[in-house]
């Protein structure tokens, strides 16, 4: 080849690459607005116009996808005709481009090519998008007419609708882009690109095109209001090698004439800020060679700033390499921002939220009382704490009345002998002797009080400090140190049970009911949510769970598996450790162990529990009879016909679509909530903390901050999860209709705080009366802030909490009042739930899993609507419209014609109880006011029978002489009735009667 010859096939290469990059730059993406079924076609396309008639028509497109475009198919449409076309060829399929050969079976027009072509496998709810494969179905002979082709040219790239388009952030740069950028910047171990808010960094392996086009500038510039909570983003990309450490520092900002945005008003939203608890939150940001960082940076602007143009400089650094300067203009207008712009999400302005401190304090929470302390002695609501001089509870003593309704001044001691915590030597078989500090309390508040003690030995230290809260919760850190080498037979934490108290017991494998004579339980992580157990009665019990300095709070509600509890070294150890529970005359000792070990001089071990005192508070009755919840979104004048109070408002619903993040159609929210109130009714919405819907404004910055917001998983899932954010996560809930995708949360995180914030803004701008929970992810920290911020300025605060029944396999066998016992003392009424059994379970079940009632609290059945015979004896019914054949508005009519409001309820627990059945296996529950009573009547018995009441009528203030027991009609509940007080009453199998006696 001559000098002119390879002169010209240079330029021709230069004019092909040329024309590339004019096409990429002049392509445009478009919003199909939902115009095709993105479950069949996908949610992709490239539209094209074939210019000229002939078998064969060849398209470039120049896609730039971030997915492995050769393992997916490609289809190709007729506009016209709305076909698939089957003659189709790809060459050069890559990430960035693709050929594709199809016959134009119409002719001259737009032809159709779907990119990413899929079918949605599994439970509707849970569904996983499976992309079809590429396959050749052109025939031979259309295939040898490839090689003389039209041209189509391409006109757009289309997304099914916007949330679908790659465009801006998800546009990727070619590799050959990569590298002239990383030549114009030699000698550089990492770029720092940086990005507006508008436009959150969604590729975590690549760069986007938009920061080829510009460049790296090392300076960003912005536009603010004053006390705005601004945000802005800087990309760190490694190109020499992985990236440790990597840290931001802010110098602050000026302007010309002096005035400041100071440093501390800057922050690295990936490295610092503060946790759900209050304390603060720390990050070593690490990146690996050819991925993106978007490191997010928050300014919060004070609202007396002056307004100018404030510049200064924020230096980013890892370690070992040298700093890289990024200059900073910020505007302050004159203009003020509401609540720090957080009205305008869309702006990241409640990125803020995350490191928030509302409600993070520890005042005294309606019910309860402020805390007391007298000695040794705690006391608070209903509970008194008498500590030894170890630090450890002496006596635990309740004064609820066995009916939970009331107080009284007689305790009920929990214990026979104080709780002991011992450590066993291996030489001598013996408890070891420690010599202890005299207790000493370090706080004093209405809401908390601390103590703490020290110990020593020969052998070992033991160090104890200890809080007590207002609700009844206490928390142990035990941390035993190594003096020298020892040898230890076992560490053992015993609670020595009144055997009259230890009725009941739940956890530790078994469910809720009857304490069984002897329990042996060893830990299993791996597969069984159970740390710990409830043991007590129905006015006496406490609930303990045993943990070491590295607890984490597991995944729940069918994730469990994926993120099991973390044995605790100590308890734990490596599976010798274990709880028995066994009767011992008038004891029933629950015996903490962690068998035998060694530990080396200096080791360091904690043996962390916590304690929460049960009832926490009497049951209120009248809010349950007059309290009554309708469980959809309907007309409002059609709920208050049916004499519903108050209004749930579920996720995928008009004015709460999206799962969990109920901020985006707040303005149809506000309206409808402030016509119930113009009704008298209240509305309450869910919302709760597990997964997080992926139309969150700030899913992208969250999913920056790595595992912290969501957690780590395998991926896949709907569609745009795996076309969105790529792998790394545990898809979640998904509904159809609106095709609301969510991610499940990784536990306890800052998003925690996010959703106190959320709650408060929801309340004070939309009106909200409370919350409904569907399962929680949270911890009590939050749920105390919830409760504060839903009640704040007189809101009434409601919250009712739904479980599941997690007692199955993908839960790890976890019994859902266990699992939230934590929370009880913060919610209004229990719906627990589906799954549970209102069939095939004894009334121990009912009462300790279903109830509420041993915490102080009532509930309501939902699966299949419950049984409403059995529910009555604990007053419960279902909920409305759950189930169109289990309709509770009969009976709330019966008890509004009884009059319920003032009555009190005597449950069949209640040893003096003054209604009882000749049947061990036919309970009775009275709601008893002057001169009559309401008698509900349930059967547990294996068959049809009758029963003879036996009634003390003295305790009724009833004249047995004038007495009359009649039954009224209850539609789909009883007929009408009469029947003698002396004789007997019909109970057919798993059903009853509601009586009036009077």
């Amino acid at each position: 080849m001559n000098y002119l010859s390879k002169r010209l096939c240079c330029l021709f290469a230069l004019l092909i690459l040329c024309s590339h990059f004019i096409v990429a730059q002049e392509i445009k993406y478009v919003s199909g607005q939902n115009s095709w079924n993105p479950d069949s076609l996908g949610n992709h396309r490239a539209v094209v116009q074939v210019t000229a008639d002939g078998p064969v028509s060849r398209a470039a497109i120049e896609w730039r996808r971030s997915d492995d475009a050769a393992a997916k198919a490609i289809y190709v449409v007729d506009a016209q005709t709305s076909k698939r076309i089957m003659n189709v060829k790809t060459e050069n399929v890559s990430r960035e481009r693709a050929d594709i050969y199809f016959e134009p079976v119409s002719g001259k027009g737009k032809y159709f090519i779907y990119y990413m072509p899929y079918k949605v496998t599994a439970r509707s709810n849970y569904p996983n998008a499976v992309y079809y494969k590429p396959e050749n179905t052109a025939s031979a002979d259309w295939l040898q007419k490839t090689g003389n082709y039209t041209r189509a040219d391409l006109l757009y790239l289309e997304s099914v609708n916007e949330m679908n388009s790659p465009f801006p952030m998800k546009v990727t740069a070619t590799a050959a882009e990569v590298g002239q950028l990383v030549k114009t910047n030699p000698g550089k171990a990492y770029l720092v690109f940086t990005e507006d808010r508008k436009f959150p960094v969604k590729l975590r392996h690549d760069l986007p095109r938009r920061w080829i086009q510009q460049g790296v500038t090392g300076s960003f510039s912005g536009t603010a209001s004053k006390g705005e909570n601004y945000s802005f983003q800087l990309g760190v990309y490694p190109v020499a090698a992985d990236l440790k450490n990597v840290t931001i520092s802010f110098a602050g900002l000026k302007d010309a004439a002096g005035h400041a945005i100071p440093a501390a008003a800057m922050s690295c939203l990936n490295t610092n800020g503060t946790k759900y608890n209050g304390s603060p939150f720390t990050q070593v940001v690490d990146v690996k060679k050819g991925d993106v960082q978007a490191l997010w940076c928050l300014v919060n602007i004070p609202v007396s700033t002056a307004a100018g143009i404030y510049t200064g400089t924020v230096t980013v650094k890892a370690a070992g390499l040298p700093a890289t300067p990024v200059k900073v203009s910020l505007r302050v207008t004159d203009d003020v921002a509401v609540n720090g712009g957080t009205d305008q999400p869309e702006l990241q302005t409640r990125l803020a939220w995350l490191n928030s401190t509302l409600a993070q304090h520890d005042d005294v929470i309606k019910p309860y009382t402020p805390i007391t302390v007298n000695d040794k002695t705690i006391g608070l609501l209903g509970r008194k704490i008498i500590l030894s001089g170890s630090g450890f509870p002496e006596q635990i003593q309740t004064f609820f009345t066995p009916e939970m309704t009331g107080m009284t001044s007689t305790p009920r001691n929990l214990f026979t002998d104080k709780v002991r915590f011992s450590v066993i030597s291996t030489a001598t078989h013996e408890e070891i002797p420690f010599k202890n500090t005299a207790l000493r309390f370090t706080q004093k508040q209405p809401g908390i009080v601390k103590w703490e003690t020290s110990s020593r030995s020969e052998t070992l230290t033991m160090d104890v400090s200890a809080s007590a809260e207002f609700d009844g919760y206490l928390f142990y850190t035990v941390k035993l140190t190594a003096l020298r080498d020892v040898s230890l037979e076992d560490t053992r934490l015993q609670f020595p049970f009144e055997k009259n108290v230890a009725n009941y017991l739940m956890g530790l494998g078994f469910k809720g009911g009857k304490r069984p004579v002897a329990v042996d339980w060893k830990w299993e992580v791996a597969t069984k949510n159970q740390d710990g157990a409830w043991i007590g009665d129905v006015n006496a019990g406490l609930q303990y769970t045993l943990r070491d300095e590295h607890y984490s709070r597991p995944l729940n509600t069918n994730f469990y598996l994926q993120k099991p509890l973390v044995l605790p070294s100590s308890w734990g150890n490596a599976g010798n450790g274990g709880i028995r529970v066994k009767e011992d005359g008038n004891t029933v000792l629950s015996d903490n162990y962690s068998g035998p070990r060694s530990m080396k001089k200096g080791e360091v071990l904690y043996y962390n529990f916590t304690l929460l005192v049960t009832p926490f508070h009497p049951i209120n009755t009248d809010f349950q009879w007059a309290t009554r919840f309708y469980h959809k979104y309907n007309a409002l004048d059609t709920i208050k016909k049916l004499g519903a109070t108050v209004v749930n408002i579920h996720h995928a619903t008009p004015i709460n679509p999206y799962i969990n993040y109920p901020f985006i159609e707040h303005e149809k929210m506000k309206k409808y909530i402030d016509s119930a109130h113009g009704l008298g009714l209240k509305v309450k919405i869910y919302n709760t903390v597990r997964e997080l819907s992926n139309s969150a404004y700030e899913t992208f910055p969250l999913r920056s901050l790595g595992h912290e917001i969501y957690s780590a998983g395998k991926g896949g899932g709907y569609s745009w999860l795996q076309e969105q954010l790529g792998d790394d996560y545990i898809a979640a809930w998904y509904v159809p209709g609106i095709k609301d995708a969510a991610v499940v949360n990784s536990g306890m995180s800052r998003w925690h705080n996010y959703y106190v914030e959320g709650m408060n803004w929801l309340v004070q701008n939309v009106g909200i009366d409370g919350i409904y929970l569907d399962d929680v992810a949270f911890d009590r920290v939050t749920m105390k802030r919830i409760k504060r911020v839903l009640t704040k300025d007189g809101h009434p605060g409601i919250i009712d909490l739904h479980s599941a029944n997690q007692y199955n396999k993908s839960d790890g066998f976890m019994n859902s009042a266990n699992l939230y016992m934590e929370h009880f003392p913060y919610l209004d009424r229990l719906w627990f739930g589906e799954y549970f059994d209102y069939e095939k379970n004894e009334p121990d079940f009912f009462l300790t899993e279903v109830s509420g009632i041993p915490f102080g609290l009532m509930g309501e059945m939902l699966e299949g609507g419950g049984n409403p015979w059995r529910g009555l004896v604990y007053g419960m019914t279902c909920r409305m419209p759950w189930k169109e054949d289990a309709d509770p508005r009969y009976i709330w009519k019966a008890w509004d014609a009884f009059g319920m409001q003032g009555t009190e309820m005597i449950g069949y627990w209640v040893e003096n109880n003054p209604v009882k059945t000749d049947n061990g296996k036919v309970l009775a529950t009275i709601y008893k006011k002057t001169g009559k009573a309401m008698i509900s009547i349930a059967s547990w018995a294996a068959e049809d029978t009758k029963v003879k009441l036996k009634i003390d009528w003295k305790a009724l203030g009833i004249d047995p002489s004038q007495a009359k027991l009649t039954a009224d009609e209850i539609r789909g509940f009883q007929p009408a009735a009469q029947f003698d007080v002396n004789g007997e009453i019909p109970i057919n199998k798993g059903k009853g009667w509601l009586l009036i006696l009077e």
